[in-house]
């Protein structure tokens, strides 16, 4: 896939509803093994809970998918909570959410609510990404060819990474596999085919926080 939704960085969030708290416990996994490990965990952190309910989707196309009601009536906690996820898009995340009963029956109706709304209230406490499919490159020039090569990049969505000035420029970028060859033809009609490409490794990269990721 050329572009893939993640968390990049896993958070919490709590509800109350009747004074049953629900804690939404969100991390990116990316393995089955992943998924156990953090369910455990949790777990045991909130040893002292009443349920401690769970989904989790794995695998570029959600090959696989996980849930668990942990002892609310079924189809009241883990599938709600699975759609949630699915709903946003996401891949490879694993949720736990843990409720602590608070005396109040909320019926079938409105356990679903309160756990949608809890893996609502950790996702939105999380760092969630696109991942891109990119090629990085470097481009070669000279002095001459430098300002428009730096012109089309900046109105391109490609990603510098690195310029060095010696002899010659070299500006190495990142630009998604799908604006690749329009990029590149765009630099060597522009430089009149002085400026020298040389395409490097395929890798998915995201923007967050004013930063660049390469996975």
């Amino acid at each position: 896939m050329d572009k893939i939704k993640i968390v990049y960085r896993g958070g919490e969030g709590e509800i109350v509803e009747k004074k049953s708290r629900f804690i939404a416990t969100v991390c990116p996994i990316h393995s089955e093994e992943d998924a156990v490990m953090f369910i455990e965990k949790i777990k045991k952190k909130y040893w002292d809970a009443r349920h401690n309910c769970h989904a989790f989707i794995l695998g570029e196309r959600n090959e696989i998918s996980r849930c668990s009601d942990d002892g609310e009536p079924s189809g009241t906690a883990g599938k709600p909570m699975l759609d949630v996820l699915l709903g946003a898009g996401l891949h490879n995340v694993c949720v736990v959410v843990t409720r602590y009963f608070g005396g109040t029956l909320l019926g079938t109706g409105g356990l679903v609510r309160a756990y949608s709304q809890a893996v609502q209230a950790g996702l939105e406490n999380s760092l969630i990404v696109e991942k891109k499919l990119c090629r990085r490159m470097k481009i070669y020039t000279d002095y001459n060819g430098i300002g428009k090569i730096q012109y089309i990049l900046g109105k391109s969505p490609a990603i510098t990474l690195n310029t060095e000035y010696t002899e010659r420029v070299v500006v190495e970028i990142l630009i998604e596999k799908g604006n690749f060859d329009s990029l590149c033809k765009e630099i060597v009609e522009a430089t009149s085919g002085r400026a020298e490409l040389e395409t490097l490794d395929e890798c998915y990269c995201a923007a967050a926080e004013g930063e660049v990721i390469i996975f």
